[in-house]
């Protein structure tokens, strides 16, 4: 698909078939700021580009599978990729603005024991086409403009670098769907590796750390990959990403009751991080029935914020969205299988 390149690769592409550059600006606007649906529409492209194009590309469109809307107003879309695969995206309305989680595989490897996402395993991962097109379908079915992209849902964003990067480029640039850099998130369960890499990016994308427990014993049991990547590992990345980007990290933290919850853990979670420029946001539990883990109620989850912001530690408890329409990373997706 067309949408898979760019602006510089689709430059790329037409210098190969002696085409000018600017004609290749051309089309990448009829792409993100017409949003044609029809190579014809490009009415100041000649027929003979068309007729190269319509034989090279498609302007594809994903199947709607489902499209459920929770009573806080929050939508779950389940989409059907060209070869059957389905994938998830939720929008979720804020007074602020659109703020829209997109989906990088199909499936997930890391395996994280509380999250549906890797019920059924990694199939493949998403073409740079498919992860943008989630935005730009969103806001054709809902007419409105997604301001704030989080590339946070199935999969390990880092599992599938380039593709997540060049989808962001498209995102982020001013001739694509011009969305502010700073708008833009994505989230690692801790690829330490691709962490030095992010750092050395050229824009200035948020980048926020799915943490969830304080100590190698307990992230180990709660996330694999932590015994290839340990928490001293981890940190340490984080703290050269600071140093080189002067960009804040944003740690992810998953409350679960019985588990993670306790005021030793708020305690630990606030020597672990403290003196880095980061916040922390703590997220109540979708429960998934194929777990037993269980959401720590407000009360608990209250007095763990109060532990973490009086050790003078930037933190957030997010407000919950999409409860009813299974809104957890995966889980709609699993149970349509």
């Amino acid at each position: 698909m067309i949408y898979d390149l760019p602006l510089d690769d689709l430059i790329e592409y037409f210098e190969k078939i002696n085409e000018k550059k600017f004609r290749a600006s051309q089309v990448f606007e009829w792409l993100y700021k017409k949003r044609i649906s029809n190579f014809d529409e490009m009415t100041n492209i000649k027929k003979e580009l068309l007729d190269k194009l319509k034989s090279n590309f498609t302007l594809p469109r994903f199947n709607v599978i489902e499209r459920l809307v929770s009573s806080d107003g929050t939508t779950k879309y389940l989409f059907e990729l060209d070869d059957k695969n389905t994938i998830e995206a939720v929008l979720m309305k804020y007074q602020w603005g659109n703020s829209l989680c997109v989906t990088t595989q199909v499936g997930c490897n890391i395996g994280c024991s509380f999250c549906a996402s890797g019920l059924l395993g990694k199939y493949r991962d998403l073409t740079v086409g498919e992860i943008v097109l989630q935005v730009l379908q969103v806001e054709e079915i809902e007419d409105l403009r997604v301001s704030n992209i989080v590339i946070m849902g199935i999969g390990e964003p880092f599992d599938n670098y380039d593709n997540t990067m060049k989808a962001i480029n498209i995102m982020n640039h001013p001739k694509g769907l011009e969305i502010g850099a700073r708008h833009i998130s994505v989230s690692t369960s801790g690829l330490v590796p691709k962490i030095y890499d992010f750092a050395d990016e050229p824009f200035q994308v948020n980048l926020a750390i799915s943490l969830h427990a304080t100590t190698d014993e307990l992230r180990d049991e709660l996330m694999k990959i932590n015994k290839t990547y340990n928490l001293e590992e981890l940190i340490k990345a984080c703290k050269d990403y600071i140093a080189k980007t002067n960009r804040r990290v944003t740690f992810e933290y998953i409350l679960l009751k019985g588990v993670n919850d306790s005021a030793a853990h708020a305690n630990q979670l606030s020597n672990l991080i403290r003196g880095l420029n980061a916040y922390v946001n703590l997220i109540p539990y979708n429960e998934v029935s194929e777990f037993e883990f269980k959401r720590t109620d407000k009360k608990k989850a209250l007095e763990f914020y109060d532990i973490i912001k009086k050790r003078g530690i930037n933190v957030t408890l997010r407000q919950e969205k999409g409860i009813d329409i299974f809104a957890a990373c995966g889980q709609l997706r699993s149970k349509s299988m």
